[in-house]
């Protein structure tokens, strides 16, 4: 089972989501998390590398709907450890 943190940013980043952004947030997190443990991520999250910034992902949860990540040291061996750093629109990949 993967492993996960949250930055101080991302909590702040989801307290200021509107109740729909959280839900579809959410959903696409249920998902994010089947595809680590089967190895892939399906094409619907759109997980891509961010230019410019080394290490750190993004994963699409709604047409304006943006959560930014990176892969950590596993805390369990062969485990993934996800540290989610932002959560908003497009507007977060300016300081991902």
């Amino acid at each position: 089972m993967p492993t996960f943190e949250r930055t101080a940013r991302f909590d702040r980043d989801l307290r200021a989501l509107t109740p729909e952004q959280r839900r579809r947030f959410t959903r696409a997190a249920r998902k994010f998390v089947a595809d680590l443990e089967a190895g892939a991520f399906r094409a619907g999250l759109r997980v891509k590398k961010i230019e410019g910034a080394d290490g750190i992902f993004e994963m699409t949860f709604a047409p304006d709907g943006r959560a930014t990540f990176e892969f950590g040291d596993e805390r369990f061996p062969d485990e993934p450890h996800v540290i989610w750093r932002r959560v908003g629109t497009h507007d977060i990949l300016r300081t991902p």
